[in-house]
């Protein structure tokens, strides 16, 4: 006997919530871009490092899979960090990353807010004092 609207026999529900915007950029094959919230949260970021002399220049790139947010010292270097949203790995680990230049993964999380806490710390050189 099958449970009413469940359309299989063994009354186990296999359906699975899938938001709007992202079952239309699958079918349409559009990029991942971030929202204007995500945005104005990275820019508000960008503008207190540019502030600080830490950040100089970004890049956008809105790819297939994942939007990237780079970040740099200078224009001519590799990005000193990128932020990452991959829809994908939303429901594993999360959506979000801040990733170094050698490709390591400082953080990662399902919020932006959280994942962008990595940049509170300022990390300083330290230098051994001889005596």
């Amino acid at each position: 006997m099958t449970e009413y609207g469940s359309g299989r026999e063994d009354g186990e529900d296999s359906g699975n919530l899938i938001p709007f915007v992202e079952a239309r950029r699958a079918r349409l094959d559009l990029p991942v871009t971030f929202d204007r919230r995500e945005l104005d949260h990275i820019l508000r970021l960008y503008g207190q490092m540019v502030a600080a002399g830490e950040w100089r220049d970004y890049a956008i790139d809105h790819l297939k899979d994942r939007a990237v947010f780079s970040v740099y010292r200078r224009a001519s270097e590799m990005p000193m960090f990128q932020i990452v949203k991959n829809p994908k790995l939303a429901r594993k680990q999360g959506a979000w990353s801040v990733v170094t230049a050698a490709g390591v993964v400082l953080k990662r999380g399902h919020e932006l807010a959280r994942v962008l806490t990595v940049f509170d710390k300022q990390l300083r050189v330290v230098r051994a004092v001889r005596r």
